[in-house]
């Protein structure tokens, strides 16, 4: 089953890239410089910072569904990222490097099931969530900070 990686798009990040950290605050967001790499894994660009590069920190609902399973964690997005497109069937190396979570939903956002893999594991789990039916897109999470990585869907 073909699969293609959704970063977040960057419309709703890019009116805080470059603003005064007291406009951040307003909205809950920080502004965090990166130290090593890997390490702050950008949910716009699908890579991570390198050291000494900003970014915001921020809550975000990457599950809107009006379910039980609706969602918002920390994510972390690079300040001035472009948003990443991946190729049907890439794995991005951000995601390539860690240990993730898949979560499969249905249409109506209801979890219908899960797994656990390395990234460079990643294809046979997303191939067999998604050749079910009942599954309309698969969230993918950093297993152990637990927070929203990138969607996936049929490519």
């Amino acid at each position: 089953m073909a699969f293609r990686i959704s970063a977040l798009p960057v419309a709703p990040f890019a009116p805080f890239f470059g603003a005064p950290d007291a406009v951040l605050a307003e909205h809950g967001i920080l502004r965090r410089t990166a130290d090593c790499r890997p390490g702050y894994p950008c949910r716009v660009s699908l890579r991570d910072a390198d050291p000494g590069e900003t970014l915001l920190l921020l809550n975000w609902e990457h599950q809107p569904a009006d379910s039980p399973y609706r969602s918002r964690h920390a994510i972390f997005v690079r300040e001035h990222a472009v948003q990443a497109v991946p190729a049907a069937g890439e794995v991005p190396e951000v995601l390539r490097l860690r240990l993730l979570s898949a979560r499969a939903f249905d249409a109506q956002g209801f979890m219908v099931d899960a797994d656990v893999a390395h990234g460079r594991e990643l294809e046979p789990v997303l191939e067999r969530l998604l050749a079910d039916p009942r599954v309309h897109d698969v969230h993918l999470h950093y297993a152990k900070p637990g927070c929203y990585a990138a969607r996936v869907d049929r490519a």
